[in-house]
């Protein structure tokens, strides 16, 4: 496929395009566990639950590690409860505030995650050296934090 010269060496196409590549790859994997009505982002969701669960998360925290919407997590959280992954509880200290936790249904879930994103980060690990993936985490993490400043 040729390129025009704005996608040849653009930066956000070649992000959407391994994004797309990476989800496609979950998915499958995700399937061949049974887990194919588990979309990619409850999966990272589920992941940060369970890799957090000694302190409390609430909707902020997935906003701000997620970097997206107040309206987008609220209707990704309502499905994800609505599916038995999540529940939101009362904070005594504030009944307005909802912690997020991983019910057993979810923590299975997330064990067949945790699988699929530690074979995909071992692909990338034969894919890249040790000085490359720190370049490219270093360099990525730039653009997020320029890309959020601006």
């Amino acid at each position: 496929m040729v390129l025009n010269s704005v996608m040849a060496d653009s930066i956000g196409h070649e992000i959407k395009s391994i994004n797309h590549i990476l989800q496609r790859k979950m998915l499958a994997l995700a399937n061949e566990e049974g887990l194919d009505k588990v979309t990619v982002m409850h999966g990272w969701i589920m992941c940060f639950l369970a890799d957090n669960k000694d302190r409390d998360i609430y909707q902020k925290d997935i906003e701000s590690t997620f970097s997206i919407s107040r309206s987008t997590v609220t209707n990704i959280l309502k499905l994800m409860e609505e599916k038995g992954y999540i529940n939101r509880v009362s904070v005594d200290s504030d009944a307005r505030l909802k912690k997020l936790i991983l019910t057993p249904k979810g923590e299975e879930i997330n064990k067949v995650i945790h699988t699929t994103v530690l074979s995909n980060e071992e692909k990338f690990d034969k894919i890249l050296t040790d000085e490359e993936k720190k370049t490219f985490l270093y360099l990525i993490r730039k653009l997020k934090r320029g890309l959020e400043n601006s």
